[in-house]
């Protein structure tokens, strides 16, 4: 068997706002499953925001095709959503190219440092 992760929780300050950024910014719809604001990233892998009074940032990255970088990074643009080259955000609005990939990083509003980095192959 292939082992997949199912889900994770994501600890925020406001679940809803957090859930609502990330899926406005990756165009996924939001769900409501008990306790969290539940973002489907894929068939296998479910994002469930919760509610946390102390939040530990933690580092999410994405891999995705050339035309969905695009489109994220247009909506990143459109919002004001400050990104960086670095994870340690000192190249503010650049992009990182690195054998072949692109990417950058930026914040959610819980301070998690997210990364959206291209497909080589797609």
């Amino acid at each position: 068997m292939t082992i997949r992760l199912d889900h994770t929780i994501i600890p925020a300050r406001d679940k809803a706002a957090s859930a609502a950024f990330f899926a406005g910014i990756f165009a996924l719809p939001v769900a409501t499953s008990g306790p969290f604001a539940a973002v489907a990233v894929n068939e296998t892998l479910t994002l469930d925001f919760a509610d946390r009074e102390q939040i530990e940032p933690h580092h999410l990255a994405f891999r995705v095709s050339k035309a969905e970088f695009a489109a994220i990074f247009a909506r990143i643009e459109a919002a004001g959503v400050p990104y960086s080259a670095d994870p340690q955000h000192s190249a503010v609005g650049q992009v990182y190219q690195r054998d072949g990939d692109r990417g950058f990083y930026f914040h959610d509003p819980s301070g998690h440092n997210l990364e959206v980095l291209t497909c080589l192959s797609v």
